[in-house]
């Protein structure tokens, strides 16, 4: 932004005053290219976020019934007794003893207890669906009652993963990513699947508004699913819960998304590795979550490394419950459809998001921002921040909004997300197809104030792209196969 006046004048006053003038407004306008960074709300954020705290009481599983020889429910039973105990007697550590390797079935931490996986541990999830009971989570941001996710919390405080062993999903095309219904990932005719109508029940009872539970608390059989439905588990997932740490831990083979806080506060997920190939195979995903620092991590996923929900269409916004206040920082990404992204499930809105200091590279990875939502969902997103980011490669665009996601979705339209005040400053990237590419809506203008200031994105194939109703879209300092960037006109290059 330039801001500038034209006079002359023989008069030395004159001269100073229009120094002086010129100076103010030289402050003023880089004080408005760097309002994308709210230093004093990044502390706060970081500041607030509370660490879980635990006693010093230490319970090993193989001194309470586990064995490495022992089958996935039997180890699961004792797994669990362990849990409880530890939580009953006030908490502490429940340890999974270096070097061994248990295979279990679904675990549910209580509150004040940190799961230990000491270095070279191994604790695997079986293939064994009826060791996966029925809970309250949500999938895809729809809130249901399905199979219990590998490592589950319900209304806990003060819970955690730790150590440098391994969690290990079992996912493979043997086991659980066939039922995404998929013959990419081993699916054949007659084989459970998602797509057996499942999935577009639970789809259904969205759009309609059924309850979880009637009048007399009994759960909706519409927002029930079993085995038969195909819908798979998350590998750790907390629903609401409070102050929970998630640290040093490598996390393989999910059979869904791997970590999914849910509708939960003050969560740290620090130097954790997450590896996983399988479908809808997102790293880190939080959901209606506010206090949230994730920092140090690495990601190779199947889809989306960091994607940030708040619900799907009428579920989340009638939950109206925002993901806000959220850290990313110090992050490796590798494969994936987006490295920081928000949405698509984004009903109840998002604000505050500050990433910065991470790397990203791959052929694989689609795109490095990526804010994507449509006409069924509403919320608004805002206050989004990138800063200083590294990028190798991305297949797609380093920046993308698209306002149209899923056109074909079978949902009530008419809700139309807004889209504000985005601010991406000093991102490199060595190779891309596009720059900046924003896909808008036809209906009204629904995407405003988006900054892209001091970036440089070489051998881009293809330019920016920019499409539906749009206003205040900034460049400032961008340079694109080291030429100043210019945004196109409205649907140029489509």
């Amino acid at each position: 932004m330039i801001i500038f006046a034209a006079l002359t004048s023989d008069n030395s006053t004159m001269r100073k005053t229009l120094f002086v003038f010129w100076g103010l407004c030289h402050v003023v306008s880089l004080a408005l290219c760097a309002r994308d960074w709210d230093e004093e709300l990044y502390r706060q954020i970081e500041q607030s976020i509370e660490a879980p705290q635990f006693i010093d009481e230490v319970y090993v599983i193989t001194r309470h019934g586990a064995k490495t020889t022992y089958p996935a429910a039997k180890n699961q039973k004792a797994i669990q007794q362990v849990i409880d105990y530890c939580s009953k007697q006030g908490g502490g550590k429940v340890v999974i003893p270096a070097g061994k390797h248990f295979l279990t079935g679904a675990l549910t931490l209580k509150s004040h207890v940190n799961l230990v996986v000491e270095e070279g541990a191994v604790l695997e999830f079986a293939f064994e669906p009826d060791l996966y009971p029925i809970v309250p989570t949500c999938w895809e941001g729809l809130q249901c009652y399905n199979l219990q996710p590998c490592i589950y919390a319900y209304n806990a405080t003060d819970i955690a993963i730790t150590g440098k062993g391994f969690i290990d999903g079992g996912g493979t095309k043997e086991t659980w990513w066939p039922w995404c219904g998929s013959a990419k990932y081993g699916w054949k005719e007659g084989m459970v699947s998602q797509r057996n109508g499942g999935r577009a029940r639970l789809l259904m009872a969205g759009e309609d508004g059924i309850p979880m539970t009637d009048e007399q608390g009994k759960r909706s059989a519409e927002r029930m699913f079993t085995k038969q439905d195909g819908m798979r588990p998350q590998l750790v997932n907390f629903n609401q819960c409070q102050r929970v740490l998630i640290e040093d831990v490598t996390l393989l083979r999910s059979p869904f998304w791997v970590i999914h806080p849910l509708m939960s506060t003050d969560i740290t997920i620090r130097r954790v590795k997450m590896i996983n190939e399988g479908p809808n195979g997102d790293g880190c995903d939080p959901e209606s979550c506010d206090r949230v620092l994730i920092e140090d991590c690495y990601f190779n996923t199947g889809d989306d490394c960091i994607a940030i929900k708040s619900g799907r269409n009428r579920d989340g916004r009638t939950r109206g419950m925002p993901s806000q206040n959220i850290i990313v920082r110090r992050c490796e990404m590798r494969n994936g459809h987006g490295g920081v992204v928000i949405g698509s499930e984004i009903s109840g809105g998002c604000r505050n998001i500050f990433a910065h200091d991470c790397q990203m590279d791959s052929p694989h990875l689609d795109r490095v921002l990526r804010i994507k939502t449509n006409s069924c969902r509403g919320g608004i997103i805002e206050n989004i921040n990138m800063r200083d980011i590294r990028v190798g490669q991305c297949r797609e665009a380093v920046v993308k909004i698209n306002l149209n996601y899923e056109p074909h979705e079978v949902c009530c339209r008419g809700f139309l997300p807004v889209v504000r005040n985005v601010n991406v400053t000093n991102v490199k990237c060595g190779r891309s197809n596009y720059g900046v590419m924003i896909v808008g809506l036809e209906e009204d203008t629904c995407v405003y104030d988006i900054n892209v200031q001091q970036c440089r994105f070489n051998h881009v194939a293809k330019g920016n792209i920019l499409q539906g109703k749009t206003h205040d879209i900034r460049l400032d300092e961008v340079f694109i196969n080291e030429q100043p960037a210019v945004l196109p006109s409205h649907d140029e290059g489509l």
